[in-house]
């Protein structure tokens, strides 16, 4: 990745790790695709590769970034879905020329024609979070513990009570804050 933008965060569920493009949405905001070619970068890294992205187009995908996680929010906490964010899934999932491929592992990926464009990435993006909030996957929404991510995130643990949206980052920030908590108020239980 090029120097000076902050790292992606990939998860194995496309719709979430989409909106992980924008990470700390409660503290200080972390936009992780500020300009159309690190949308480009990130479609790239995620199997949707595009050859060019323009600013319109980058806001397109912001558009659907927010309304994703807006819905996958309110499912989440058993809210109603808002309709400006489904209607604008629904517009993405139908503007799409994609196909879903089977791999010779017996998985699914989405093959972009060669003539793809940021549009057709982005309704395999939107489909994805649609078989999520319907609940059509094993695992289910969940908002991240973190009081500065808040990240909706898809939990297919064993027994659906993860808490972070990711260990290595909102969980290990969570654990070192408790224990540097612990050290002040007792700082002889710790040598």
């Amino acid at each position: 990745m090029p120097a000076g933008f902050p790292d992606f965060r990939l998860g194995s569920v496309l719709a979430t790790s989409f909106t992980a493009t924008l990470t700390e949405r409660q503290g200080d905001a972390v936009e992780r695709i500020p300009t159309p070619h690190r949308l480009v970068d990130w479609l790239a890294v995620n199997g949707l590769a595009v050859d060019s992205c323009t600013t319109a187009q980058l806001d397109l995908a912001r558009e659907l970034r927010e309304s994703i996680h807006a819905a996958a929010t309110a499912a989440a906490i058993q809210d109603a879905l808002p309709a400006s964010a489904v209607h604008v899934i629904n517009d993405c999932s139908i503007q799409g020329r994609a196909a879903a491929i089977l791999t010779p592992e017996g998985k699914r990926r989405w093959r972009l024609s060669s003539a793809s464009c940021v549009e057709d990435a982005l309704s395999v993006i939107a489909a994805d979070a649609i078989s999520i909030i319907a609940g059509e996957r094993d695992g289910k929404l969940a908002l991240c513990a973190s009081p500065t991510c808040k990240a909706a995130f898809f939990d297919t643990s064993q027994s659906r009570t993860r808490k972070w949206c990711d260990m290595n980052t909102c969980g290990n920030r969570q654990k070192k804050a408790r224990f540097h908590a612990k050290q002040r108020k007792n700082p002889r239980s710790v040598e």
